[in-house]
């Protein structure tokens, strides 16, 4: 039981910053844990994590989630303030992914050396020159599409921002 326990808790600490409740689906002696409402077929206890406590409540009521993208995608669902609210923290999750895939490049470069250095390669040495080409082509192109995206969506923030103060 201790480990489950541990087992939630570790869970809950690492997806804190995607979701602050979990589902504990139970078939028979199988036990999966999801973000999503359990299937019919299995019980469901909601587990929530709050201010540093977990909750563990018997629910077998279905909840349903309305997909983040969907509700981008048909902006009637929602309303223009949490539309550009929506839109506003993709671009923050996207500038976040940015400065993460930075450090990645970071880290992986100072492998590249180290490997470079114990195999007692010099730096002009055209397999680890080829190396840090390639390396450094793939974190530019994810770079690349995020920024892409980024302005697309700041794009489209200007858009609704313009027809919200056109209907007032």
């Amino acid at each position: 039981m201790a480990k489950v326990i541990f087992t939630i808790i570790c869970f809950m600490l690492s997806s804190a910053a995607q979701a602050s409740s979990i589902f504990k689906c139970i078939k028979d002696d199988k036990i999966v844990f999801s973000q999503h409402s359990c299937p019919k077929e299995f019980r469901q206890h909601k587990i929530e994590y709050q201010y540093g406590i977990t909750t563990e409540t018997d629910s077998d009521a279905r909840i349903k989630t309305q997909d983040p993208l969907q509700a981008l995608l048909n902006k009637k669902t929602i309303s223009k303030a949490r539309l550009l609210q929506l839109l506003d923290s993709e671009v923050y999750r996207l500038n976040q992914e940015n400065s993460y895939y930075e450090i990645l490049r970071a880290s992986e470069l100072q492998k590249l050396e180290r490997n470079r250095y114990w195999q007692k390669k010099q730096p002009s040495d055209p397999e680890y020159q080829a190396s840090v080409k390639e390396l450094t082509q793939h974190f530019d192109q994810l770079v690349k599409v995020n920024t892409s995206a980024i302005e697309l969506l700041k794009i489209r923030k200007l858009q609704i921002e313009k027809e919200t103060t056109e209907i007032r």
